[in-house]
């Protein structure tokens, strides 16, 4: 019998909740490849907050002294008055994974924003737009709020409502303007998660219990008050922050912002931030779910890096 050979992917994933240790994890891959294969890896965020410069404390943000020598991407790559777009970041971060497989190394996509993944991972092209669709929506954003969008929205295409929800205003102008464009609900063009854009890409994600990772988002709020949120929000107001369409609504420094303005409490502004990070976390748990193929993880397992490893390098006689 032939010794048992590992096969690399092409695209190793890990998703998740915010929360569950993703960061860490891609890290302990990285350093097991190395170890155990004697191949490179490195990291590409796809977490649309971390796209900002400056935002680091409420992000999460991994520092760089604490990467480990690994190589990541797709990290401080926009100003706060910068909009993110999902089409420029599929665009980036597909160039910055096919130079790392270039450079003979693999490379892992690692965060928590699904549509981000979603476009990189899967086959999926994005539908044109029209600036006079779009000026009119958004006029009629500014004026009434998203309230009546989407109800129209949901008129048109409720599989697309229910996925934005009735608060983001700016991806239900982007559905409306995609169904008025090319008269097919926007839903129809999310991404086909049965159709990879990189054969050879192996997915992991990280779970926990609803209770512990309640726990651990409560006690994260907390810890990013304590770090300093507040001051880092208070450097980034001269540099634009209150400008940007997408920056200025990440959860955490938007509440911060309004404490700085004395429209919240400290308690508040926690507080709130606390919720919407427990019903973004619901959020992503139920995005990733659909994911064919993911090898799930224990947030907590002492073996979990190993775990990991054995499903991103299948082995063969």
């Amino acid at each position: 019998m032939g010794n048992a050979e590992s096969t690399l992917p092409s695209l190793a994933v890990v998703v998740g909740a915010t929360g569950t240790g993703k960061s860490a994890l891609s890290l302990g891959i990285a350093a097991a490849l190395r170890r155990d294969h004697g191949v490179g890896a490195e990291v590409v965020n796809a977490d649309a907050m971390q796209l900002y410069r400056g935002m680091d404390i409420g992000t999460a943000k991994i520092a760089r002294e604490e990467r480990l020598g690994v190589r990541h991407h797709m990290l401080d790559v926009l100003d706060v008055t910068q909009e993110s777009s999902v089409s420029d970041y599929q665009a980036d971060a597909r160039a910055v994974i096919d130079g790392i497989l270039n450079r003979g190394n693999v490379p892992i996509l690692v965060g928590g924003s699904g549509l981000y993944v979603s476009s990189v991972i899967f086959d999926f092209r994005f539908p044109g737009r029209d600036p006079h669709i779009r000026a009119r929506l958004e006029a009629e954003l500014a004026q009434t709020g998203p309230g009546m969008l989407y109800q129209r929205l949901r008129a048109v295409d409720p599989q697309a409502a229910g996925a934005i929800g009735p608060h983001n205003g700016r991806r239900i102008v982007r559905a409306l303007e995609v169904v008025e464009l090319t008269g097919q609900p926007f839903g129809s063009g999310l991404p086909d998660d049965n159709t990879l854009w990189k054969s050879g890409t192996r997915i992991v994600g990280l779970r926990a219990p609803r209770d512990e990772l309640v726990a651990r988002l409560d006690a994260r709020v907390r810890s990013m008050w304590d770090a300093g949120l507040v001051e880092e929000v208070r450097s980034l107001l001269p540099l634009g922050l209150e400008r940007g369409v997408t920056a200025s609504r990440a959860i955490g420094y938007s509440q911060a912002i309004a404490q700085l303005r004395d429209e919240l409490t400290q308690a508040e502004a926690m507080e709130l931030s606390a919720a919407l990070t427990r019903k973004y976390a619901r959020r992503q748990v139920s995005w990733f779910k659909r994911y064919p193929n993911v090898s799930w993880l224990d947030y907590d397992n002492p073996a979990r890096v190993e775990h990991a490893i054995a499903q991103l390098t299948l082995t063969h006689a």
